[in-house]
């Protein structure tokens, strides 16, 4: 149902109490991991914000799930603002096979489209992009503030009006916020960040709002010439290295992102600086965070790296924003200083606090059972938690309470 119904009339107030609860039918949208960052498909009346850097894949995205959706016998409406028709055809041929239902509309008049929506009723919206849209009523270029906060809202209400779950393509600034007014965020019922390095192959799918579920989901796809495939099991793909050719200065941590464990390969090198001042380079990781640890490292652990160049990568182009890693960033350091590989088959999975102390991380059964499934043999966790983890045949539980204690267990 939709969120909110705009009646003829004022409105008259009510107790709470009395208010018929409803459950929210979703509508699968073919694509599971769109399905499971949107908590378990669209809502009927639901506006949906998408935002992403140029060429990450956004109208790849969305064409392809609205081609999934027209296939089982649904109405589409795409409107295509910075595509013509052609181009939009041409993906589409390689995505998959074109049917009757999908229709294109290159119009970017905001007026027009709705008096299109009232004629046709299509079961789905696609705008690609609202930053193209204009009202003529409104004296202001296409992509202004006030052009993109009417046109939004006049999408917005048609949708709630008549139940039609509405998709929206949104740019971003230089610094990854979306383009437009703060207003286009809290217009929309669910905004999702598309993410990811244009030139890996792998990208990631987070919502930063949903009104219908959860915002700690995460969906992972991986570019193909045929479109976007979904990631069913991340840790199979995430992990680089084998066991013949590891190398100094790579440590495995099973991250969490939202309900989803994986192990991914984090990658340190530290080297002597060329220039006068150190270089701090993180990729896939907070470089304020990794400044934290190598200051953890030099005052707790005694490791001298001010001097010294530090990189960091998180292996497949991801970025990962779960405290966890730290535990295995700080080992693929001390790994890479020392020029020694860590023991094979080790993992780690540990927040690491100011003071030295390796602090227990969340939903810890979930990462052991991922790093078992990968054949992890030894797991390194904080020494301050709970252990009520049970036995696992294989996998050897190692509690670390500090910093300092972790050099000692790894060489």
């Amino acid at each position: 149902m939709p969120a909110f119904n705009r009646l003829a009339g004022p409105a008259t107030p009510k107790p709470l109490i009395e208010v018929q609860s409803r459950d929210l039918v979703r509508i699968p949208t073919g694509d599971q991991e769109l399905d499971r960052v949107l908590g378990g498909g669209l809502v009927p009346g639901c506006v949906v914000l998408l935002g992403g850097e140029p060429g990450i894949g956004k109208s790849t995205l969305m064409l392809q799930s609205t081609m999934a959706m027209a296939a089982r016998g649904m109405k589409v409406l795409y409107v295509g603002g910075e595509e013509s028709p052609e181009q939009v055809r041409m993906r589409a041929e390689r995505l998959g096979e074109l049917t009757a239902q999908l229709l294109i509309l290159p119009e970017t008049n905001a007026a027009a489209i709705v008096e299109c929506l009232n004629r046709d009723q299509p079961d789905l919206l696609i705008i690609d992009s609202i930053q193209t849209l204009y009202q003529p009523a409104v004296e202001a270029a296409p992509g202004s503030v006030s052009q993109i906060r009417e046109s939004a809202s006049l999408l917005t209400a048609w949708a709630k009006q008549h139940s039609v779950p509405t998709l929206m393509v949104g740019h971003i600034t230089k610094e990854g916020s979306l383009a437009g007014p703060k207003v286009l965020e809290h217009l929309v019922d669910v905004v999702l960040q598309f993410e990811g390095e244009r030139n890996h192959a792998y990208r990631m799918l987070r919502a930063n709002k949903n009104r219908f579920g959860s915002t700690a989901e995460l969906g992972l796809y991986e570019m193909l010439g045929t479109g976007l495939a979904a990631v069913e099991n991340p840790s199979d793909v995430l992990l680089g290295q084998t066991d013949d050719d590891l190398q100094s200065g790579a440590a495995v941590a099973a991250a969490l992102e939202g309900a989803r464990p994986m192990l991914v390969e984090v990658q340190a090198l530290v080297s002597t600086a060329v220039y006068g001042t150190p270089q701090r380079s993180g990729t896939g990781f907070d470089l304020r965070r990794l400044n934290m640890l190598l200051a953890v490292l030099e005052k707790r652990n005694g490791f001298k790296l001010a001097s010294l160049d530090v990189f960091l990568n998180i292996a497949g182009g991801l970025r990962i924003t779960d405290p966890a890693l730290d535990l295995a960033v700080i080992a693929a350091i001390l790994s890479s200083a020392l020029d020694v590989p860590l023991p094979v088959g080790t993992a780690f999975a540990g927040e690491v606090g100011l003071s030295g102390e390796i602090r227990p991380v969340a939903r810890l059964n979930q990462r052991v059972a991922e790093a078992a499934r990968m054949g992890i043999r030894r797991l390194l966790v904080s020494g301050h938690g709970r252990m009520d983890l049970g036995s696992i045949e294989g996998l050897e539980i190692v509690p670390v309470k500090r910093v300092n204690d972790l050099h000692g267990v790894l060489f």
